[in-house]
């Protein structure tokens, strides 16, 4: 039999389905005592449930309608009222005409990086409203981003969110959240934090303009969770201008990526056409390219204002200054080889100064042991695979008449990051009936 028709605590009249999730239907219902039409969430509890299941269910939205109470901002969903309608919770919520982020993925495919900064500055703003209000949301990935029909972004689905004064939210040792958004630390076992959302912010605009998640798709839960923990993420190929901004917010520790607030101003900047102030950040690649050390992106001067890939690959790593003091190290080595074997030649030609001993193209023996020393130094890139600049020794051969010795020192390659410019264009969100998707 179909709830449409029904009345809902005596005033809220059900018109139509808008969405279905995994914890129940929402509806597009009427108020009539205030004549206005909202959202309203109705749980649909699975059979089989134990009571303990039954009971975290329905506390999830009674906690989902006391969170979002607290938080009053253009870019998240109002909730209104929470009524018990045969002994469970209905959450009475604001209506948006609207579609979500995963419906216009799934639609259209990777999205243009200026309109996904334009989408990710409201989600920023209403996460800072959030973090302020003491209110993590734990969940945020594409299917919770409403892309309103008036061209607004709004977040949804609080149910899994924590506030400040709660207790507890879920059971104990089960990870809240979808794998394939979490922040790495998540993964581990620790409680959420605002950093988390930010990640997941990260993660959720990663998906919009590449087509997948930063640690790819698939089924296999566990093997997803191992590569979230792991912390390496496949570095960005399409993003474009936004890609500073996307390396700073996945950033693989939580104290390096920036707050919703500061991401909020990095994306409207990108969005704009202008330099956001993205700092310098450490965040960890995946691929056989990948130093097992973490990599400092360094912002680019200049970027690109059309949201075409930039011909030019991201900015080169900050090298730690480890591989240069060893270098040091051997080419004094190589040095002192050089000197004390130039000294020996010398020695040997005043005893026999035979033509046969001054050929320098050929290759002799000697009883001097000949020491060979490699030093790679290794470059990030996230489009090609690391460059190794060897440096040895020169080897025991007899040297000409006239000698000279020459050492090599570290060699570090960086290019230039990406510039370019052109006009800027207002993204804009398709229409579509779909609404308040939970």
């Amino acid at each position: 039999m179909s709830d449409e028709g029904r009345l809902v605590a005596g005033r809220y009249r059900l018109v139509h389905r808008i969405g279905t999730g995994a914890m129940g239907v929402v509806w597009q219902a009427r108020d009539e005592r205030l004549n206005r039409v909202v959202a309203v969430k109705q749980v649909l509890l699975q059979t089989g449930l134990s009571q303990d299941e039954i009971n975290e269910a329905l506390e999830r939205v009674q906690r989902e309608g006391r969170i979002a109470a607290k938080l009053h901002h253009p870019n998240a969903v109002t909730v209104f009222d929470v009524v018990d309608e045969d002994d469970a919770p209905w959450l009475v919520m604001e209506y948006v005409p609207s579609q979500s982020l995963a419906a216009a993925m799934k639609e259209r495919g990777a999205l243009p990086p200026l309109e996904v900064a334009a989408i990710g500055a409201q989600i920023a703003a209403a996460l800072a409203a959030a973090h302020a209000a003491g209110i993590v949301h734990r969940d945020i990935k594409p299917g919770n981003i409403l892309l309103a029909d008036n061209g607004s972004v709004k977040i949804t689905d609080f149910g899994i969110s924590r506030a400040s004064d709660d207790v507890t939210v879920t059971k104990t040792g089960l990870i809240a959240g979808t794998p394939a958004y979490l922040a790495p630390e998540v993964a581990y076992g620790k409680d959420p934090t605002p950093p988390t959302d930010v990640f997941s912010l990260g993660s959720t605009l990663y998906a919009a303009v590449e087509g997948e998640p930063p640690f790819g798709l698939s089924e296999n839960t566990l093997g997803l969770l191992h590569a979230v923990a792991a912390g390496k993420i496949n570095p960005p190929q399409q993003a474009g201008p936004l890609t500073p901004v996307l390396i700073a917010l996945l950033a693989t520790e939580a104290e390096d990526r920036p707050t919703a607030a500061h991401a909020r101003d990095m994306l409207a900047a990108v969005a704009r056409g202008d330099n956001p102030d993205v700092p310098e950040t450490r965040t960890v690649f995946a691929g056989p390219s990948t130093d097992p050390r973490t990599r400092a992106i360094a912002p680019p001067s200049a970027r690109s204002r059309t949201g075409v890939r930039p011909a030019a690959p991201p900015p080169p790593p900050k090298q730690s200054k480890r591989p240069y003091i060893l270098a040091g190290v051997m080419a004094a080595l190589v040095l002192a080889l050089g000197g004390w074997l130039i000294a020996a030649s010398a020695n040997e030609k005043q005893q026999d100064p035979s033509p046969s001993n001054v050929n320098s193209s050929q290759t002799t023996t000697s009883s001097v042991p000949t020491f060979t020393f490699t030093e790679t130094t290794t470059e990030s890139s996230t489009s090609s695979s690391p460059r190794q600049t060897p440096r040895s020794t020169p080897k025991s051969t007899e040297p000409p008449k006239t000698t000279s010795s020459s050492s090599s020192t570290p060699t570090t390659t960086s290019s230039k990051p990406p510039s370019s410019s052109s006009s800027s264009s207002k993204p804009s969100v398709p229409p579509s009936s779909n609404s308040n998707t939970p």
